[in-house]
């Protein structure tokens, strides 16, 4: 997902070596975060001068069912290439997430104390502290409920709802009870090829402007579609769903961007204006299927 945003903001000013494990475009190489070996051959080679870690194993209940690879993945991976960054002098990007919070507060800015409550929020709050800790040209960027990629690489909420749409669902039944920030991966990729240039490193809060509940972003994408009278909305508990996603999830991941408002490096866009301009991707394939 923003492994294609990152890319198409930044190789029309700089030379890129894309990795991944899976191969699905043209412009990736593979390589695998957990293979220290492997990775830093490549980085040797290539020489970088920033690296940017988006790898990461983020479906929360294939995280609890699968803790070892979660673990070697988000968290030993994440120092592996922070050590392939120490090697090589670069400066280093890592990503995080609004889950490292254990939501019994409505909003968080980028000092409060994180309590991660899953297998994935824990093993991405690793990452964090050890960047940290081993690094000091770094940014780390936490990112809230992720949007981008359209309906070939979304595996968030967005296109869970518009595939329930393409199966010519006439009702669809959302939560009220979780709260967040969206943030868009072109969003959030622009402001990181800003940011980056400013060299105030540190750890950031990076999510779109405003916030909400699942529900809310389910209302505004259907009617964003042009299908808020052809089809209903019913809000639900999380209980609902507790058999689906029975990972443990915070009530509220609201993020604020305190650090980068207050040194006024805030690119992060309203989420609603940003749904409107991600929303193009989904209704060509609507066309297509009517």
């Amino acid at each position: 997902m923003l492994g294609k945003a990152v890319y198409e903001q930044f190789a029309p000013h700089c030379q890129v070596l894309a990795t991944d494990i899976d191969l699905n475009e043209s412009w990736l190489e593979y390589g695998d975060v957990i293979d220290y070996q492997q990775i830093l051959e490549k980085a040797l080679k290539f020489e970088p001068d920033l690296i940017i870690n988006l790898a990461a194993l983020t479906d929360l209940e294939y995280c609890e069912k699968n803790p070892a690879i979660t673990w070697k993945t988000n968290a030993l991976g994440a120092e592996n290439m922070a050590l392939v960054s120490k090697k090589l002098n670069a400066t280093h990007i890592y990503i995080s997430t609004a889950g490292i919070f254990d939501g019994r507060q409505e909003y968080y800015n980028d000092f409060e104390q994180p309590n991660p409550l899953s297998v994935y929020a824990k093993s991405k709050y690793y990452g964090e502290t050890a960047i940290e800790k081993m690094l000091d040209n770094y940014f780390i960027f936490r990112a809230g409920w992720m949007m981008g990629g359209g309906i070939e690489k979304d595996k968030k909420f967005i296109n869970k709802i518009f595939k329930q749409v393409l199966e010519g669902k006439k009702e669809l039944f959302v939560v009220e009870d979780k709260l967040g920030t969206p943030t868009y991966t072109v969003n959030f990729a622009e402001s990181m090829f800003e940011i980056v240039q400013t060299e105030l490193y540190g750890l950031y809060n990076m999510v779109c402007e405003g916030s909400c509940s699942r529900y809310d972003v389910a209302v505004e994408f259907i009617r964003l579609l042009g299908l808020e009278k052809k089809i209903n909305i019913n809000i639900v508990d999380s209980e609902y769903f507790k058999e689906e996603y029975f990972a443990p999830r915070p009530f509220s991941e609201k993020l604020l961007n305190l650090k980068l408002s207050s040194r006024g490096i805030d690119f992060m866009k309203n989420w609603k204006e940003c749904l409107e301009d991600y929303v193009g991707s989904y209704k060509i394939h609507l066309e297509i299927s009517s």
